[in-house]
């Protein structure tokens, strides 16, 4: 298992896109590791708006991909290869719920409207109020 300083000096690849570590949290004795982005609404609108990301997973999922140089998530303990070929979209045109480095994910809007990305498996725990409450996202 990675410690905080490996997290810290590294980002996550997720969505064709780079995460930072924000910090550790426990929920409901999960130890979840959040990563953090923040990035353009869309450049077309008159007044486009910062969204702020947050990607939650269980810290045993975090794995360093040595090749890539890049932290994955990874159930088992070994990356799947990224799939390139895979246009990025704007966040909020995506489906909430989709595939990714062969997990099922979830999407949900926090209360302060940060958009919050887990598992889907486990979304019940992590994307309910309570869930956000605990991961300190606000």
């Amino acid at each position: 298992m990675l410690s905080a300083a490996d997290l810290e000096a590294n980002v996550l690849e997720f969505r064709q896109r780079s995460f930072q570590f924000e910090r550790l949290a426990n929920v409901d004795g999960l130890e979840v590791a959040l990563f953090r982005r923040t990035e353009t609404e869309s450049e077309s609108q008159f007044r486009p708006r910062l969204v702020h990301l947050w990607l939650a997973i269980p810290l045993a999922w975090v794995v360093r991909d040595e090749a890539a140089d890049l932290l994955r998530v990874s159930r088992d303990g070994r990356p799947l290869p990224m799939s390139p070929d895979e246009p990025v979209v704007e966040i909020r045109a995506e489906p909430p719920e989709f595939a990714e480095q062969g997990l099922d994910w979830r999407r949900t809007e926090g209360p302060s409207g940060a958009l919050v990305y887990a598992p889907r498996e486990l979304g019940a725990r992590l994307l309910s109020p309570k869930g956000i409450a605990g991961l300190g996202i606000a």
